[in-house]
């Protein structure tokens, strides 16, 4: 790092060398770049330094900016305290940087899947708050009978993400041969339909603006109503229960599914509930625009990553607009899931009537799925709790719709 500031300046403004900020660090002033002759604001004071503001500033060829004058004497005080840590996040930590790696590198999967006595070729682990433990080894050339149940096993059950593709093959070739599957489990239809979702979902976040994984996305929901026609209660095996941890694929399956509950019991028709699944499985493609550094942090994010987080819904609108295949009623569903009735929502901060029934019915089902995620800093609320905690926010949510989601929901514990 570099050891004092410049001087040199541009009027009110003074340099100081791009190393100067510190990733992980909570900045105390407002940061600019020079810009065409004069100065650009880049970086707010409050927010969190990350690694990729830091990439923001290499790709953009930079090795100093600019605070205004009157912060010198705060940048000297910012030096000195940026050698120790400057608040309570666990973000900063050594054990969490090691666990942020393990979940972005690693793809949780149903254990319910991996039964006995069938054969696998790709590693297990399990990710039990920030530690991986490996459960079982195997590889192509060495593939591994699964001797026992992986039930009573803490944490999530992940593969490596290269893996993927193996772990696909493997639910195909449980799904043709049931007969020579022993312990096979009756549900294992729905279950497997919510594991090839979770998938492509993952596919989406990786590639947003695949067409092909879009029109994926639209067999999807497809295949999640006739399930739930077929058996009124799929609904129950289609849904990922008492997950450790949070994951946008997971999530993205949980309220599509949770919305096409709900849009059933209110009478839609197929092609109704066609629009408002696949608005609610994309509903956050848009946070794949967001740094890693914010969605995995642990702990109460400040007001600029806040910020930041909200504004994964007009990314995601950026980029589905590119498909014109997706109707307006899809296209509400994405951009209204955090509208409240109050107006107190976001992006738009819609009231009442101008909020759509889409929206209604998402909103609801992305809070309660968000409130009954587990995670390693909170435990996840019962589904009661959860619902207790939503209708408490008087005047927020569609009361109507809530008593049909609750009903919905009633075997659920």
């Amino acid at each position: 790092m570099a050891t004092k500031h410049s001087e040199i300046g541009i009027g009110s403004h003074r340099s100081i060398a791009a190393d100067f900020l510190v990733v992980g660090s909570r900045l105390p002033f407002d940061v600019y770049i020079k810009e065409r002759g004069g100065l650009k604001p880049l970086f707010q004071k409050g927010m969190v330094f990350t690694n990729m503001a830091r990439e923001i500033l290499k790709e953009k060829g930079l090795s100093e900016a600019y605070i205004e004058s009157g912060n010198v004497d705060i940048l000297k005080s910012y030096l000195a305290r940026t050698k120790q840590e400057d608040d309570t996040t666990l973000d900063k930590s050594p054990i969490f940087k090691k666990y942020s790696f393990h979940k972005d590198q690693h793809y949780q999967i149903d254990r319910k899947l991996i039964i006995p006595g069938t054969s696998i070729n790709f590693n297990l682990y399990s990710l039990d708050k920030f530690n991986l433990h490996a459960v079982i080894e195997a590889d192509a050339d060495s593939p591994a009978i699964v001797e026992s149940s992986l039930d009573q096993l803490p944490g999530d059950i992940v593969i490596n993400k290269s893996d993927i593709q193996l772990y696909r093959d493997y639910i195909d070739s449980i799904i043709k041969s049931p007969a020579a599957v022993k312990d096979m489990p009756s549900n294992v239809k729905p279950i497997a339909i919510r594991e090839s979702s979770k998938m492509v979902i993952k596919d989406l976040l990786d590639d947003p603006r695949s067409g092909e994984v879009i029109n994926k996305s639209e067999e999807i929901v497809t295949n999640l109503i006739e399930c739930m026609h077929e058996d009124n209660d799929a609904i129950y095996d289609l849904l990922s229960l008492s997950n450790y941890d949070y994951y946008t694929y997971t999530h993205s399956v949980n309220v599509a599914v949770l919305t096409l509950g709900l849009g059933n019991t209110t009478g839609m028709s197929k092609d109704r509930l066609e629009e408002l699944g696949l608005g609610a499985l994309l509903h956050d493609i848009g946070k794949s625009a967001i740094p890693q550094e914010i969605l995995n942090k642990q702990g109460k994010l400040d007001d600029y990553e806040y910020r930041v987080i909200q504004s994964h819904v007009i990314a995601g609108q950026n980029i589905i607009s590119a498909h014109k295949s997706l109707s307006e009623r899809s296209l509400q569903t994405l951009l209204q899931h955090h509208e409240k009735l109050t107006g107190k929502g976001y992006p738009f901060k819609l009231k009442g009537k101008y909020i759509s029934l889409n929206g209604r019915i998402a909103a609801i089902a992305d809070c309660y799925d968000a409130l009954t995620t587990n995670r390693p800093y909170k435990q996840a609320f019962t589904p009661f709790t959860a619902l207790s905690v939503i209708a408490k926010e008087t005047g927020n949510y569609d009361p109507e719709l809530l008593r049909a989601f609750i009903k919905m929901l009633g075997k659920i514990k």
